[in-house]
């Protein structure tokens, strides 16, 4: 008897010891110190990369697609203004994509609930290692190793196969599980739906991209405090995403900006509406017919923003190359495994020319 009471007084003292060692890492979010702070030196960003006080203007020239016209006659214009937003810009918006406003609310008011719980209900979340499936960082997954850090906090996991990733899930707020199982599967559908167009238009079978090449799907939550010097940090820093598709909930504050023609420029909060960028995947499959471009996110000092990514990839043993009816002379890249790329694409992110790099073909 004895003997079992000290041991129920040890697990307890285990699980304390635990717990309070997730409260210490979690005083690294930026959401539990930054209220009423000047900006630490650690978080200011070199002249040349940090925003500065330019004003960059929301730009109406990122394409706005309404999904709705590709169910009919106009599905060859519909599928035609997808593939020269891939080409011209990496990203384009779609509204009447099919997925409920009233199901995107409630995601963004439980994203944001999510961030706004007690450390305590979080704390077991935290933690620094990329391997752990669901968890609750700080900046990038760079954190111990770079220089500077991002002006984000952000929750990470991955929805497929949803029978056995949800059980990794935030259990708090209480209906997350079950309204972000729903909100996964319905964005996951429009991102084939997209694909689906966007096969179509580079001449292969509709289910080009679906299976290995779309099996990998990760959300991505971003949540950005007001930040005392906007002009001096980022919330993101510029990079391209590694994956094949992504599709951000912006909410409806501004902050994305995207590399175009040598200016960044702001891509507009439209209510219901999703983000669509081309990664990196795509880029390399269509032989440069679509492209991946830099993009980043500023903060502001007036609002917290927050922000949700879906990623939708290959899976890591995926063997990624141009697809041959695309190319014409001969591929700008090699043949590699998705894992691989990755393992290089990390340590990385913030240089696109160094990523894409180790896979291209010499001229």
């Amino acid at each position: 008897m004895i003997s079992l009471i000290f041991n129920q007084i040890f697990k307890l003292s285990a699980t304390t010891s635990i717990i309070n060692s997730h409260i210490q890492e979690m005083e690294k979010l930026v959401s539990s110190w930054c209220k009423n702070k000047p900006l630490p030196e650690s978080y200011i960003f070199p002249p040349e990369t940090r925003p500065g006080n330019l004003v960059v203007p929301t730009c109406n020239s990122i394409p706005v697609i309404d999904l709705s016209k590709a169910e009919g006659q106009n599905r060859t214009h519909t599928v035609q203004q997808i593939l020269k937003a891939g080409q011209e810009y990496g990203f384009f918006q779609v509204v009447n994509h099919g997925v409920p406003e009233s199901l995107m609310n409630e995601s963004m008011d439980v994203f944001k609930e999510f961030f706004e719980m007690p450390w305590e209900d979080k704390a077991m979340l935290y933690s620094e290692d990329p391997k752990n499936s669901c968890r609750l960082s700080t900046s990038s997954v760079n954190y111990a190793r770079e220089k500077i850090h991002h002006w984000r906090d952000n929750l990470r996991h991955p929805c497929h196969p949803l029978q056995s990733c949800i059980k990794h899930w935030p259990q708090k707020p209480t209906r997350y599980r079950e309204v972000v199982a729903t909100y996964t599967i319905e964005a996951k559908k429009l991102g084939l739906r997209i694909l689906e167009l966007v096969s179509e238009g580079l001449g292969l079978e509709s289910r080009y991209f679906g299976d290995k090449l779309s099996e990998s799907e990760i959300l991505s939550i971003n949540h950005y405090p007001p930040c005392p010097d906007p002009s001096l940090t980022l919330g993101v820093a510029k990079h391209c995403d590694p994956n094949l598709l992504t599709l951000l909930h912006q909410g409806d504050v501004s902050g994305l900006q995207v590399f175009n023609n040598g200016e960044w420029i702001g891509v507009e909060p439209l209510h219901d509406a999703f983000v669509v960028n081309i990664g990196n995947q795509l880029q390399i499959i269509s032989n440069n017919k679509l492209k991946s471009v830099e993009h980043r996110v500023v903060t502001n000092s007036r609002v917290a923003r927050t922000s949700a990514g879906l990623f939708i990839g290959p899976s890591e043993d995926s063997i990624i190359e141009p697809e041959k009816s695309l190319v014409d002379d001969s591929p700008f890249y090699r043949a590699f495994e998705f894992k691989d790329f990755l393992l290089h694409y990390f340590p990385n992110l913030e240089d696109n020319e160094v990523v894409m790099g180790r896979f291209k073909l010499q001229a």
